[in-house]
């Protein structure tokens, strides 16, 4: 089966004992989008020996430009996307496991889905994710590999648990909900992601068979203005992560949300602090949906029946529901978090 890597063991970088350092490791994907489709096809024609994709969404049209896993058929059969990609992994690779895992990622369930594996890959589009990740890479001494893809740019870093800065070292806390858009709001050219998750991919294969730089760099490229950066990291003295405080991990910062009792309504509550930019917020959802809004409170539709009203405070009522995960995804996807 060796044959089947026989064009990339011939690279002088990795060879055959990178081959064999492949064949032996495994990876989680977290979140299965633009970039983890990207990753997850990469490192499974790779020949990673173990690739467990997790994703709690489902596959849409608008993916389909983007999601390079997926097709019109996975929308047909109404798949979710962890599942469509393992069906569409397994028929690229049939030699390697893989395992399609339909869960939302949060401080509860986080440790057990990345348990027992040698590293993680960000294919989130939030920075809640980011940060959970960030803390049980620390807590477990598991590399990971973060990616950003927007509008049309997008970076990438890899972070080695006591060898490089951690992820909250270079990005502080997360910013106020309506202050960075999602693709949802913003949007992103399909390249974006491709490129981000080539490169992921690279520090991946990088990091599985130890040729990982210890020095770290943050790469940032914008397509449309034609630019490349390299930009050095540095470690932060009052880094609380670094220091053994798992804040996301605990619980005691991210998004919470609450069934209010009755009213089959879901309060999704941002306990990271920071007021939103209401009329930011707006102007990007105006181009998707019809807003009313005032300096108190935005009123939407985010879909045929759920109505969102998002609070300067950052707190969010999710109406006409009582599934507290697709608050959650909702709040993410429109607010960000």
């Amino acid at each position: 089966m060796m044959d089947r890597y026989s064009r990339q063991t011939i690279f002088p970088g990795l060879g055959e004992e990178g081959q064999r350092k492949l064949s032996g490791s495994h990876v989680a994907i977290i979140g299965c989008g633009g970039l983890g489709a990207m990753i997850a096809t990469s490192l499974v024609r790779a020949g990673v020996g173990k690739v467990r994709v997790i994703d709690r969404d489902f596959v849409e049209y608008h993916n389909l430009h983007r999601q390079i896993l997926f097709d019109e058929n996975d929308i047909k059969n109404e798949l979710p996307k962890a599942i469509a990609a393992e069906w569409h992994l397994r028929r690229i690779n049939s030699s390697i496991e893989i395992e399609g895992i339909v869960a939302d990622v949060n401080q509860n369930s986080i440790e057990e889905l990345v348990s027992g594996v040698d590293l993680i890959m960000d294919g989130l589009d939030n920075f809640e994710g980011r940060f959970l990740i960030n803390d049980v890479s620390l807590k477990h001494g598991i590399p990971w590999v973060y990616g950003a893809a927007i509008a049309s740019s997008g970076m990438t870093t890899s972070f080695i648990p006591g060898k490089t800065p951690c992820f909250r070292c270079i990005s502080g806390s997360a910013p106020a909900g309506g202050v960075v858009g999602t693709c949802d709001t913003t949007g992103v050219l399909g390249p974006v992601p491709f490129i981000i998750g080539s490169l992921q991919s690279t520090a991946a294969i990088k990091l599985l068979t130890g040729m990982a730089e210890t020095e770290q760099y943050l790469t940032v490229i914008d397509i449309w203005q034609d630019t490349f950066q390299r930009l050095k990291t540095g470690y932060r003295q009052d880094c609380p992560a670094c220091q053994g405080k798992y804040e996301y991990l605990e619980g005691k910062s991210g998004v919470e949300t609450t069934s209010l009792c009755g009213q089959n309504v879901i309060q999704v509550l941002n306990t990271s602090g920071g007021e939103i930019a209401l009329s930011e917020l707006a102007k990007r959802l105006v181009q998707l949906t019809e807003v009313t809004y005032n300096e108190f409170m935005l009123r939407f539709m985010a879909d045929d029946e759920r109505e969102m009203v998002v609070f300067a405070d950052g707190r969010a009522l999710v109406r006409n529901t009582t599934d507290e995960a697709l608050a959650k995804a909702l709040y993410a996807k429109y607010v960000g978090m």
